[in-house]
């Protein structure tokens, strides 16, 4: 179900239990209109949105963002990243648009000027009003007040018709209503019916894919929308003891043959390992990380069947992150997701790089000790976690926008609670959903590949006869929302994911929705 048609019941529940309450327990919003106004208050949430269509749009984000927090305002959340056709004045370039969310001391002029003082600094100069600019910086909700001056309208006017204002304004809620969205429904629902109401009329999830408006992630330089289609994620493992192929890639030669091979098997990642994090694997100090790592990413980067693909590196260290984004990986893979290097989120921050967050309870040593595999609900507590370790990453400065999720396939689970993670996918998106519709939103990767419990499941104790039945794994994740696939065998799931982009094409294009007569 459409996680914004699960919302509007729940906003429209919290209206009504206003209505039926006292009016002075519900006096959210104060109306100012009086160019002094001053808000007396240590904190107060904050919406502001970004837009930019000119120069390096991504850069032009980043570098807005890290001048917010130097001025006062700490970002707390981000909406996702749209790339939009442009409104009003459509004779120019294409825009990026997001929101962010966060708290300030500033007062409301005093944040205005601020904002204004950054676009200044950045370029921006009086134009043709729509017209490009290199940044936009616009404050759309303060505190719970709304504000009528000469120079500043609160909330921003026109929000209600603009699809790429309310895309990334909604990801920064959830479907759990907090304090502060039921403040600015108050507020909004004067104006307009409700914010999630108003998305959901201006059309909703539906535009979000189509020519006017794509949800991409910056990766490479290049701004891509990795729902469009499953992409394939080769794993070379350059150590003696990984579960399944240890040992077999320590050369510089056989590395580099393996790679050859998965690329030309239709690969689109190679996710580079040089620890191995098979339970109860011995840890390598960071230094003999980058030891093994460094050559072989370094060859592998020159490689000319590299060009157009990702290099990812699979590492719980923030100083191999560094050094192999250094030396040219795309992605941080983590296993940990910050949990075994308290530097890897703000390290990764700097890095400016997508950033996969995976779940795991606990180390490779001890993830599989029978307290981190107590769960009431597996799905439901992954989720919980999961959200909980990017909501501090995104703290960190790591926008959602750059967040890929991993529930982690035989990382502290057992056989059946890795077969209900596989089942579950879509109950772990939507309780994501509950506390951030922006990091349910967030491409879904899942490892299944190999792994011990399809051999339990299939009587395989070798690991090299598990690829049929990782097969089914990987097409059972595949039509359950898996974005990304990280496979040993390219070429036998290349055909998986493809038969179930077919299948999933054919189903949103069949004239029924797929029910036959």
């Amino acid at each position: 179900m459409n996680i914004f048609n699960q919302l509007v019941p729940v906003i429209r529940g919290f209206r009504a239990a206003k209505k039926s309450c006292k009016a002075a327990s519900f006096s959210f919003s104060r109306s100012f209109r009086d160019s002094s106004v001053e808000v007396h208050s240590q904190e107060q949430e904050v919406i502001i949105a970004l837009g930019s269509n000119v120069g390096d749009r991504l850069h032009n984000f980043d570098k807005a963002l890290q001048q917010m927090k130097k001025s006062g305002i700490q970002i707390t959340r981000h909406g996702c990243l749209y790339e939009t056709e442009p409104a009003y004045v459509t004779d120019q370039p294409c825009f990026l648009n997001s929101a962010v969310r966060g708290v300030t001391k500033l007062q409301p002029h005093e944040l205005l000027k601020v904002l204004k003082k950054i676009e200044r600094d950045m370029g921006r100069t009086d134009g043709i009003r729509y017209g490009p600019r290199p940044i936009d910086l616009d404050i759309l909700f303060y505190g719970n007040h709304t504000i009528n001056t000469d120079i500043l309208t609160i909330p921003h006017e026109r929000i209600q018709e603009r699809p790429f204002v309310m895309a990334p304004l909604v990801d920064l809620f959830g479907s759990d209503i907090d304090d502060y969205a039921i403040k600015l429904e108050n507020i909004f629902s004067k104006r307009s019916g409700g914010l999630l109401e108003t998305w959901e009329k201006l059309g909703g999830e539906s535009l979000v894919g189509k020519d006017g408006m794509q949800r991409v992630v910056p990766i490479a330089n290049q701004l891509r929308n990795l729902s469009s289609k499953t992409s394939i994620m080769g794993i070379l493992n350059v150590t003696p003891d990984s579960f399944s192929d240890g040992g077999k890639y320590l050369s510089m030669q056989s590395a580099v043959s393996q790679v050859q091979l998965m690329l030309l098997e239709g690969a689109d990642i190679i996710d580079l390992g040089a620890q191995s994090t098979r339970p109860m694997a011995s840890k390598l100090s960071a230094e003999e990380e980058l030891d093994r790592l460094i050559p072989v990413l370094e060859a592998v980067k020159s490689m000319p069947e590299m060009e157009g693909k990702l290099l990812s590196v699979d590492t719980f260290y923030s100083q191999v992150a560094a050094e192999a984004v250094n030396k040219g990986a795309h992605l941080v893979n983590d296993v940990s997701s910050g949990q075994l290097d308290s530097s890897m989120h703000s390290v990764v921050a700097t890095l400016k790089v997508p950033y996969i967050a995976m779940h795991m309870r606990g180390d490779p040593s001890t993830m599989q000790n029978s307290e981190n595999l107590e769960y009431n609900d597996v799905c439901k507590e992954v989720a919980y976690e999961l959200y909980k370790r990017v909501s501090d990453a995104e703290v960190s400065g790591i926008p959602a926008w750059r967040i890929i999720i991993d529930p982690g396939i035989g990382f502290s689970k057992n056989t059946e609670q890795n077969l209900d993670i596989l089942v579950g996918l879509p109950l772990i998106q939507s309780e994501i959903a509950r506390r951030s519709l922006a990091v349910s939103h967030a491409p879904l990767l899942i490892g299944p590949s190999r792994k011990r419990f399809l051999g339990e499941v299939c009587g395989r104790p070798a690991a090299a006869e598990r690829d049929p039945a990782t097969i089914a794994a990987v097409t059972s994740g595949v039509l359950g929302g898996a974005n990304i696939v990280r496979v040993h065998n390219v070429k036998d799931n290349r055909d998986a994911v493809k038969l179930c982009g077919a299948m999933m094409e054919r189903k949103r294009s069949y004239p029924c929705n797929g029910k036959h007569n």
